[in-house]
């Protein structure tokens, strides 16, 4: 169960405790020491301080009768104190206040919710004019730039079940579904996404996506009047920096 590859610093009580977690989450079922043990190929002596210590802590439950352990509702517990977006929206705020201050322009972090974009986290610029999306606002996923980013990281079934849905691509004849479908394409290969704003003209969405794992996808934006970008901004310069804050928000949350 524990990972092969090399690390700077060992913790083998940790790996054995873990080993014992996870075997029990895959497993689904009651088991005996022994049949822990053989799961993660340890023997029942080695396991036994790491049963008897997660069991105290209330991680793990022993059956009175057979003696099997199964696991508790404590990890359930502990990781609905905090929703995942919570413990995201804290991780990226210094990350998106950096590169608010590096670009001069505001950024915002979105998710899906309801088969559409929810915005729930932004950062305004530090110039005295600048565009501004307010936290709580949905927009739809199939007319955003942020939304093609985050239909590309959804598997093609996925992604078809929720634009049958969508009450835009409803509407659409089969050019321009195949048109978006496209987009999708293209994003996927890219990484990201650089277009002029359906929904505001004159503005232009430069949008990276963030993590990657089917419990937490989100997308990082920065929103830049078109003007700006002739004049004295460059895409490249901005997706650049908002890699790096992509790379950092990562680092935090295991994307």
């Amino acid at each position: 169960m524990a990972e092969t590859n090399s690390v700077k610093y060992n913790a083998p009580a940790l790996d054995k405790g873990l080993d014992i977690l996870e075997y029990l989450s895959k497993e689904g079922i009651p088991l005996t020491q022994a049949e822990i043990a053989q799961g993660i190929h340890r023997t029942p002596s080695e396991i036994y301080r790491m049963l008897v210590c997660l069991e105290a802590r209330g991680y793990v439950v022993r059956g009175a009768n057979a003696g099997k352990y199964r696991l508790s509702l404590k990890m359930y517990s502990l990781s609905h104190t905090h929703t995942p977006f919570d413990e995201l929206k804290r991780v990226a705020s210094y990350p998106m206040q950096l590169l608010s201050e590096k670009t001069r322009q505001s950024c915002h972090l979105s998710i899906m919710n309801n088969d559409q974009l929810l915005i729930i986290s932004q950062m305004r610029s530090p110039d005295a004019v600048s565009l501004s999306i307010e936290e709580g606002t949905h927009f739809p996923l199939s007319m955003t730039t942020s939304g093609i980013i985050m239909l590309s990281t959804l598997s093609a079934k996925k992604r078809k079940e929720i634009l049958s849905r969508d009450k835009y691509y409803k509407t659409w004849n089969k050019d321009q579904k195949e048109q978006l479908n496209s987009e999708i394409d293209r994003v996927t290969k890219l990484g990201y996404r650089a277009e002029a704003s359906k929904l505001t003209s004159g503005v232009t969405d430069i949008a990276v996506s963030i993590g990657g794992n089917a419990e937490l996808r989100a997308v990082l934006a920065v929103s830049v009047f078109t003007s700006s970008l002739k004049e004295e901004l460059k895409v490249e310069s901005i997706l650049k920096s908002m890699e790096e804050t992509k790379a950092e928000i990562n680092k935090f949350i295991g994307g």
